[in-house]
């Protein structure tokens, strides 16, 4: 009995310190728990809604895509690609260098462009993706698609960059793309959303840059759910963007292309406008460059190349570019001479070489003088004597007047870069620019198209398109917005005496076509194509007293840069004007054989949309003419097919 009760005394007493055991343990556990809930929740909160934040929706840009550029057939001139990229966002990367290192492993990536990164990454808001890499193989895209999940904050993406197929061709009209830079933000008052994506490229020059509204469309919005790890898990919705406004241009690809090649070799410029509308069917810079290497990134080299060429390929020469016109200039001297009433179509001026004013001569080109010469005959012949007279008969105000009316002195609005408003002087002009008086010499000097009087490519084209037609044409270069065609308003009458202008007329006719005309010899044959014109040669040097006297020296003997320009205005046909053409050869020499060949081609190849047939030249050119034809580095036919495929 008492050993059954000690048993159960003992029995009680094992399991009352199992019990106590027991309850020691649970109520260690509970309170670790209780404590480590404390540290999670007061310690280490931040930390966790730091990581439930990351664990959310974000909203992503999409980036618009960028409206095409036309010819005014439909030829694609700038278009999109695809584009294989790699981007990362900085919230949701942990060790920025680290990733970057290893991707390194996968992709062409360099340590100084990984230097340039981190400096753009800090620069920006942690929540932008930034563009890593791009233009990648599909091998190299694929690499880094398949390994995305050891490559935390990285994402592979398929977007477009800008392509122009026919390279230099349309470099100084449509300008290019290129990254937005501090300076494009500093000017922007306020820059949409899209700006501060890095990389993002919008228009630097050009009609890109001029349109750039128009043609860069509006953002998109992506919302997506991201893991704490930074991982897409999955997009929960889409609104795609708005496309950028699809551009037709006046230009013909075809006529643009023939143009620049006819000019290859020359530091040149070349204008074609249709009389019919003010439409610009070809502005041409020479040399060029190829846009698409600004796009992808230009070498130090290629870039260092552009510069240092002495035909200077990045200037854009036909509105850039303000030239003493020469004679062409004669146009509006005789013009303003007749509007004013101190002459008439029939009076004649002796020439005998030179006019003296005071102890000074103003030499006309022709050293033995041209003797009695009226209008058309000074036209016909380039009579400077006969301009020195008249300049100082209508005196410079008269004559900047008329040039204004023509075009010369005006700044026209077309969406190209850095447009010249070149220069037609009066005596108000130089006491404010220079302060000092006009000059009975510096008149004379304005009559011949030298001294203050500039001009671009574009105005000359101008001038020649309203002395052709009679009408205040202006110069446009935009067909069409989203193939709805721009409304172009009828060009009004010039305020010129319709009798004056036909008496120039009369003489660019002679220009061309009688047997003393300057530019006989690039003459057309047909009736119905025949041309008026007008040579002009500027000089970039002066001609000292002792030159003239021992013989001027000729400009194949000079070197490049002191050679005279060479400068051709043209329309056809005579009868119908339908084309009119402003072209100049820096450095050329004559404009009636540098300027005028070149001028007449791209007149005949505009009005016969292609090659015209050999009977349009004359017999003795017409195997040059062919010979030539086959040897200029024309593009391939098959690139100026309409509708070609991009996005």
């Amino acid at each position: 009995m008492r050993k059954a009760a000690r048993l159960s005394l003992d029995l009680q007493r094992g399991m009352t310190r199992r019990g106590l055991l027991l309850a020691s343990l649970q109520g260690l556990f509970v309170g670790t728990l209780a404590y480590r809930i404390r540290h999670l929740q007061l310690n280490q909160g931040d930390q966790f809604q730091l990581l439930a934040d990351k664990n959310a929706v974000k909203i992503r840009l999409i980036p618009p895509v960028r409206g095409l550029i036309s010819d005014r057939k439909g030829v694609l001139i700038a278009g999109n690609e695809q584009n294989y990229r790699v981007t990362i966002t900085r919230e949701d990367t942990p060790d920025v260098p680290g990733v970057l290192h290893d991707l390194q492993q996968l992709v062409t990536l360099s340590d100084d462009d990984i230097a340039k990164l981190m400096k753009d990454i800090e620069k920006r808001s942690p929540t932008l993706p930034i563009t890593v890499v791009e233009r990648l193989t599909w091998t190299e895209f694929s690499a880094v698609a398949v390994n995305a999940p050891v490559l935390t904050g990285l994402t592979t993406e398929v977007g477009l960059s800008r392509v122009y197929p026919h390279g230099p061709d349309f470099a100084h009209v449509l300008g290019y793309v290129g990254p937005v830079s501090d300076y494009d933000l500093s000017k922007m008052p306020d820059p949409d959303p899209l700006m501060q994506i890095p990389k993002f490229q919008i228009g630097k020059l050009g009609v890109e840059a001029k349109l750039e509204d128009e043609l860069r469309g509006k953002a998109g919005v992506r919302r997506i759910e991201v893991n704490s790890t930074g991982r897409e898990m999955r997009e929960i919705d889409r609104r795609e963007g708005e496309h950028g406004a699809n551009l037709r241009l006046t230009v013909d690809a075809r006529l643009q292309n023939y143009a620049a090649a006819r000019l290859g070799g020359e530091s040149a410029a070349a204008v074609v406008i249709d009389l019919t509308n003010g439409a610009i069917r070809a502005i041409v810079s020479e040399p060029s460059f190829d846009p698409n290497l600004f796009v992808r990134g230009i070498s130090t080299a290629d870039y260092q190349a552009l510069m240092e060429n002495d035909h200077r390929p990045l200037a854009d020469k036909t509105v850039q570019g303000a030239y003493p016109p020469g004679s062409t200039f004669k146009i509006v001297t005789a013009l303003a001479a007749l509007d004013a009433g101190v002459t008439s179509a029939g009076e004649t001026v002796y020439c005998r070489g030179y006019t003296e004013l005071g102890d000074r001569k103003f030499h006309c080109w022709k050293r033995s003088g041209h003797g009695a010469v009226n209008l058309t005959q000074s036209l016909e012949q380039s009579c400077d004597v006969y301009y020195y007279e008249m300049a100082q008969r209508v005196g410079i105000d008269r004559i900047s007047e008329m040039a204004r009316k023509l075009g010369i002195g005006q700044r026209f609005d077309l969406p190209m870069s850095a447009i010249s408003e070149g220069n037609a002087p009066t005596k108000g002009w130089k006491k404010a620019r220079y302060g000092k008086d006009w000059l009975i010499g510096d008149t004379l000097n304005s009559g011949i198209g030298q001294g203050y009087v500039l001009a671009s490519p574009l105005q000359l084209a101008v001038m020649t398109a309203r002395v052709a037609t009679g009408r205040e044409i202006v110069p446009r270069l935009v067909q069409a917005v989203d193939d709805v065609d721009v409304r172009v308003p009828e060009a009004p009458p010039l305020a010129i005496d319709a009798s004056h202008l036909r008496a120039v007329r009369g003489g660019m006719w002679a220009v061309m076509n009688s047997k003393q005309g300057t530019a006989r010899a690039s003459r057309t044959i047909p009736d119905t194509m025949l041309m008026c014109g007008k040579t002009g040669t500027s000089q970039v040097r002066n001609i000292t007293a002792a030159e003239r006297a021992s013989g001027v020296i000729k400009n194949e003997n000079l070197p490049w840069r002191s050679r005279d320009h060479a400068l051709f205005i043209c329309f056809a046909p005579a009868d119908d004007p339908k084309v009119a053409v402003a072209l100049i050869v820096e450095h050329g020499g004559g404009g009636s054989t540098a300027a005028a060949p070149i001028a007449r081609d791209i007149l005949m190849q505009a009005l016969y949309d292609g090659f015209p047939p050999l009977e349009v030249y004359p017999e003795a050119q017409r195997d040059g003419i062919d010979k030539m034809r086959n040897t200029l580095p024309l593009a391939d036919p098959a690139s100026f097919t309409g509708g070609k495929a991009s996005v």
